[in-house]
């Protein structure tokens, strides 16, 4: 499993370092360089990676609304597969660096623009959120998590939920176990009953939903502000707190089954009754949900069934998707226009049933959002944020960077002072 891992590190680390020196797979076809998209219509570049089932669909939902409402515009996706937005983002580093930016692009809202920010790659969005009120329609942590000294650089068009413990109840009632656990402490009693039926008690896939497995241990040890804390100048990774978490993380692992090539295997583990519990993002509710063609075609509340991360209640772990406006676009009013559908009540409502996550706003049409969503959609509104590690709102890239070669080593050594050495240090290179 060591040797396993460990070459897991060395792909990961060649790839974040290759990230802004190529372009990547995937390219997709170059607009008309005039941005002329026929009939005298003019062209939108939207440049994302929803290209798979359900995002494409949701994305389209979005263009219809926009050239409905943008008659005189045309919209050119420019759409990239592939590796969760790995290859996107490789080929847009070539794109800005070339000074030949799309009229919009798709980033995770948070930190992960940070470098974006820093370069002068974006245009801050402060008019449009006064223009259109969504300081109003965003909640107000939404809004303060994605601001950058007062100002917001992206339009958050979805919001997923990181923190969800997805389990199997046939699995916990053969092992005796009688719910979702609420705290860590219930959480390693239940991994015991069902090691002890023989079953694998959590599974995970590759490095990175180790890292996704930190973020929801850290915080369900340490709480919200205390988790929240961990990401502002002078932060203590040092502390006995942090220590005591990652001891939990270090028993929590140490009932993982083998790792598998990624999250779907993992948790299609779950889903098969192999394992009783796998702790992804919300993503995975529609991969265990939807037909065959696309998904397990599971039912919910019988083959799979969900509840908050142990000892995260009442925080949402949350990651969005949002839309930004590169400096230098070539239609710098149609990405506006963009934009604009992107925020609105109708274009988020539009995407996010088929995308299978929530809207940022706080007005969505509820009847549209059924079973996990529902659930989604009630804790959106009520519950404490926290910003993802993994996904982008917590940390800068650099930052994420080492704080995976940090989880990486600790996969192969289970030496807790050294990963805890680990976070610190990456902590201290890249806290701003």
């Amino acid at each position: 499993m060591r040797r396993r891992w460990t070459a897991t590190v060395a792909i990961t680390l060649a790839g974040l370092l290759g990230l802004s020196a190529c372009g990547g797979g995937g390219s997709p076809a170059e607009p008309a360089a005039s941005g002329d998209g026929g009939g005298g219509k003019q062209q939108v570049e939207v440049f994302s990676w929803w290209t798979g089932p359900g995002e494409a669909d949701g994305l389209k939902a979005m263009r219809e609304i926009f050239e409905q409402q943008n008659p005189n515009l045309t919209f050119f996706d420019a759409a990239v597969a592939g590796g969760s937005g790995d290859k996107a983002k490789a080929l847009l580093a070539s794109k800005l660096q070339a000074d030949t930016p799309p009229d919009t692009f798709q980033g995770h809202a948070g930190a992960e623009l940070q470098g974006y920010i820093k370069a002068g790659d974006l245009e801050e969005l402060n008019f449009l959120y006064d223009e259109l009120k969504l300081a109003d329609a965003f909640p107000a942590q939404l809004v303060e998590q994605i601001s950058v000294d007062g100002k917001i650089y992206s339009v958050p068009v979805n919001i997923h939920r990181s923190n969800v413990l997805w389990f199997n109840p046939s699995v916990l009632k053969e092992a005796g176990v009688t719910g979702a656990p609420k705290t860590i402490e219930e959480f390693v009693a239940a991994l015991e009953k069902v090691k002890a039926t023989g079953k694998i008690p959590l599974s995970i896939g590759s490095e990175w939903t180790v890292t996704h497995l930190l973020e929801s241990v850290l915080l369900g040890s340490l709480g919200t502000d205390a988790y929240n804390a961990l990401f502002k100048p002078g932060a203590d990774w040092n502390s006995p707190q942090v220590a005591k978490a990652l001891e939990n993380f270090k028993t929590i692992m140490s009932y993982a089954g083998s790792p598998q090539d990624d999250w779907q295997p993992a948790a299609k583990q779950v889903a098969d009754g192999e394992a009783a519990f796998n702790i992804m993002g919300d993503w995975a509710y529609g991969y265990f949900h939807n037909p065959p063609d696309g998904g397990l075609g599971k039912k919910s509340k019988t083959d799979f069934d969900w509840a908050p991360a142990p000892g995260t209640e009442g925080t949402y772990l949350w990651l969005s998707d949002s839309f930004t406006l590169p400096k230098g676009a070539k239609n710098r009013d149609g990405a506006v226009a963009w934009l604009k559908v992107a925020a609105s009540k109708e274009g988020q409502d539009a995407f996010n049933p088929k995308k299978g996550s929530i809207p940022a706003r706080k007005d969505a049409d509820q009847s549209l959002y059924t079973d996990y969503l529902a659930d989604a959609l009630k804790d959106w509104s009520g519950n404490k944020l926290a910003g993802s590690i993994q996904h982008g709102v917590a940390v800068n890239q650099p930052w994420l960077a080492a704080i995976n070669e940090a989880v990486g080593l600790f996969i192969g050594t289970q030496d807790v002072a050294e990963l805890q050495k680990g976070l610190a240090a990456a902590a201290t290179a890249n806290a701003q």
